[in-house]
Parts: C-alpha cells; structure tokens; sequence
C-alpha cells in the first residue's frame, strides 16, 4: 500500500493522528517556553479534498467528511472539538474543500516563540511544502530523509517539544526503521515527546520489537472501522506516543467510543487504548 498523503488526507486515520497531534499541541503550550516539533514525511502541508486524487479515493468522506456537520459528545469533546474547530477555520468559506496535513497543523498552532523543523524526501512534494511556507522564518523545510533526521535533529535546543514520524509505508517492513528510528532519536533524547502513525501491517512485530528497545512510558491506541480485508485496503491505524501528556490517556478513553461509533465502516469497528510499556 503506497500511502502518499495527497490520496488519504482526511481519512479515519487523520482524523485520530491530528486529534491527538492538536491535543499534545495544547498541552506544550501550557507553558510559556518555547518548543519545537519535528515532523517527518511532512507531505505538502495542506490539501484540496476537491482534486483528483482526494476524489479518486474519496476517504475523507468516511473520515472528516462523517464529523465536520456534527458536535461530538460530551466525552468525546475534549479531544475532538479543537481539532474539528481547526478544520472548520480552514473552510471559513464554505463546504469542506481543504484539509490541513500535520506542518499546517502546528504551523497554525504555535505561538511566535515556537518553531518547526519539516522534513520530506519526495522532490515535488518538498516544493510544494517549502512554497507554501516560504519566508516564514518559524518553520526550516528541509529536503532530507527523515531516518537522517532522527537521529541529527534530537534533541532540540529548545529543549521541548515533538517529535512526529508519520511514515508513508512504502516499503513492506518500514517498521522496522521506524523502530530503529526512534530507538536512535532516543538515544540522544530519552525524554523527547514522540508521536509515531502506522498502518495495519505493523501492528504485531512492531509492538514486539518497541518492546524489545526497552524504552519505558509508551501509549498505545488503534481504530479500526471495519474487518481488515485481503487486498490490502487501509481499515486500522495506530499510534504510539513516547512520554505522552498525562492528561491524553483519558482523552482517548472518553473519546473512542463516539469516534468508533461514528467512523465505524463495518463489522468489528473498535477503539483501544493501553500502555505498551508502562513507566
């Protein structure tokens, strides 16, 4: 499964990766330092659900498309209402045209002693990405693999911050550099925030060989909206996160319910939270 972002954006599998980005956002922002996120696999920053990949797959129908018209329950509306009022800003103007990837997503949330390193491999969409945030000295968009990245990048001088790997799963056992990944960035900063996507194949032997890193203090949650099917199509998600906020664990327990119920695309829709490792 080739998972460039233009043809997913604003998927099932956004909706819960920003949710929570927006959420750990908030929570850096709590104190007046300044902090820096570090986004891998950046994509081109925001995207127009109206063009023809975004039709041509049509998954933000089943994703943002089910939640942008509605309010989320009570439980729900700490996690999902500062995302979902981001993406209604985006679309001021009207319908639901434009969808807002992760470096807009911060770029729109930090304050003016905050900063964003990007980076993106694919030559056309690192253009597209350093156009759009051209001269605007907060944000370096860098043209260099994000493996690299992760083990040059960390720790930040600021001292604060993130650290979120969104990975396109080209190639068929990229967890396993993704595990190598934040193994490496951990070891030059231990306590970094880390917040990590995969897609369905990883689930086993990804959790197994985080693991087996014994890094400590990793939460975990997975949506699926329907039975995995044998093409391959995308139907779970997860992310872990690396010294979470210690308020996101009950977020995403109140939360997931509402989200599965709304999201869900067949049998076996469900929504999970737990440590993978704790403290």
């Amino acid at each position: 499964m080739n998972y460039r972002h233009a043809y997913h954006a604003g998927n099932f599998a956004d909706v819960l990766k920003h949710a929570v980005l927006i959420a750990i956002l908030d929570h850096l922002k709590k104190k007046d330092k300044a902090f820096r996120v570090l986004n891998t696999h950046a994509g081109i920053g925001a995207y127009d659900l109206s063009n023809e990949r975004a039709q041509k797959t049509g998954e933000w129908r089943d994703g943002i498309g089910r939640l942008i018209d509605i309010t989320p329950s009570h439980q729900a509306a700490p996690l999902l209402t500062p995302y979902l009022d981001l993406v209604r800003e985006f679309n001021s103007e009207g319908d639901l045209t434009k969808y807002p990837g992760s470096p807009e997503i911060v770029r729109h949330l930090m304050r003016p002693q905050d900063r964003l390193s990007a980076t993106e491999l694919n030559e056309h969409d690192h253009r597209v990405l350093a156009e759009r945030l051209d001269g605007d000295h907060q944000v370096w968009i860098v043209d260099l693999d994000a493996w690299l990245a992760l083990g040059s990048f960390v720790p930040f001088k600021e001292k604060r911050g993130l650290v979120l790997i969104d990975p396109v799963f080209e190639e068929p056992d990229e967890y396993r550099t993704l595990t190598a990944g934040i193994f490496k960035a951990t070891r030059r900063w231990v306590n970094g925030l880390y917040l990590a996507w995969y897609d369905q194949k990883a689930f086993d032997h990804f959790y197994q060989m985080m693991v087996d890193t014994g890094l400590r203090k990793i939460l975990r949650t997975e949506l699926h909206v329907a039975r995995p099917t044998k093409n391959g199509t995308l139907r779970a998600c997860g992310l872990l996160i690396l010294n979470p906020p210690w308020t996101l664990e009950a977020q995403l327990r109140d939360a997931l319910p509402w989200l599965v119920r709304i999201l869900s695309q067949g049998p076996d829709a469900t929504g999970t939270v737990d440590w993978l490792v704790p403290e």
